[in-house]
């Protein structure tokens, strides 16, 4: 791992520490930028989350597909978690905090904001980061890449209507248009992009090339993350600053979300026998979000400055240090699944 990856939580924090600064000490740069968009779409953040992505997007191989039928196990865990568990809990965490546990502390108007931003989150299954979290639990990369793959060809068919779905039934009507541009903008485009410089590669000088190629461009996709966050944060900065308890308030459900989505897959997972590298990957999978298109989403319908952008955005804020300590986790508890083997001779 480069310095990049092993100290991307330090990164992510001043990058932080950065936005809210430069966004209370120069919000007129913030308020320009946040005026270049194009049919509610930022260009500046789409930019960098595309220089982010687009790297990870060339690593996958959807030729791996064809093994899925060979170890499905492992597959079906992610697949049940993130389609059928995790976007109902996320909803219904954040009806029980704001409708409920906060009600007396944040007004109706917001308190719907803020759960549309993190019922966005539980629909946006990761992608990028999730090779990662893979690699950081030795996890089989070759299992990761199907998973990965079939999430994002789900993501492209189910994202818009199951996130409508939930948004309407927090009572928030959805410009169905400009969620289907962001799934479009986001996840079809860079995943095709990335098909095509792979297979470009590949009929070239094959699997090395691709490798070199991602290896020059994982500076940039780490970049690319720091510089979105810088944003987001410079964005929220005078809210940050003027509402700290917000953060935390939103806070609160996504960190119980994310650790009992971590429990109910990682002990599904140990119930199920599963070998640990794909076990590791599997719970991961099952348990990040793809803030990127979170974000973007919540940016698209409700505006920058939104409470549904801010609730994506605390996901940030939580999501690489939270994900890292269960990389440590699932790295100590390695005892608790059988060893583990090979993409071939896997029992998965």
């Amino acid at each position: 791992m480069g310095i990049f990856e092993r100290y991307l939580t330090l990164w992510v924090g001043l990058c932080i520490l950065a936005g809210v600064l430069l966004g209370n000490v120069a919000p007129a740069v913030f308020e320009l930028v946040a005026r270049l968009e194009y049919a509610h779409v930022n260009l500046i953040v789409a930019l960098f989350i595309w220089i982010m992505i687009y790297p990870m997007m060339v690593q996958i191989d959807f030729s791996a597909i064809k093994d899925v039928g060979k170890k499905p196990r492992g597959l079906v865990l992610t697949l049940v978690v993130n389609w059928l568990i995790k976007p109902f809990t996320m909803a219904a965490l954040g009806w029980l905090f704001f409708r409920v546990i906060f009600a007396d502390w944040v007004d109706p108007q917001t308190a719907t904001e803020y759960i549309a931003g993190m019922i966005l989150l539980g629909v946006a299954p990761c992608t990028a980061m999730v090779f990662v979290w893979s690699q950081l639990t030795d996890g089989d990369p070759n299992y990761t890449l199907v998973q990965v793959s079939v999430n994002d060809i789900i993501m492209v068919f189910a994202f818009a209507p199951l996130a409508a779905f939930l948004l309407g039934v927090s009572d928030i009507q959805v410009p169905w248009e400009t969620l289907l541009l962001s799934v479009v903008l986001y996840v079809v485009l860079p995943l095709l992009a990335g098909a095509y410089t792979r297979h470009r590669l590949e009929k070239g000088s094959g699997g090395p090339a691709v490798e070199s190629f991602v290896h020059k461009l994982k500076p940039w996709s780490v970049i690319g993350l720091l510089a979105t966050v810088v944003l987001l944060f410079g964005f929220q900065a005078e809210t940050i600053i003027a509402q700290p308890q917000t953060i935390l308030l939103i806070a609160v459900p996504l960190l119980l979300q994310t650790y009992g989505i971590f429990v109910i897959a990682y002990g599904a997972a140990k119930a199920m026998q599963l070998p640990h590298n794909i076990a590791a990957p599997a719970c991961m999978i099952a348990t990040s979000n793809f803030f990127e298109l979170a974000v973007a989403v919540a940016i698209s319908l409700f505006g920058l400055h939104s409470g549904a952008a801010l609730a994506t955005v605390v996901g940030v804020l939580v999501e690489v240090p939270v994900m890292l300590s269960l990389v440590a986790i699932a790295n100590r508890t390695r005892q608790w699944f059988p060893a583990s083997s090979n993409t071939g001779r896997s029992v998965a």
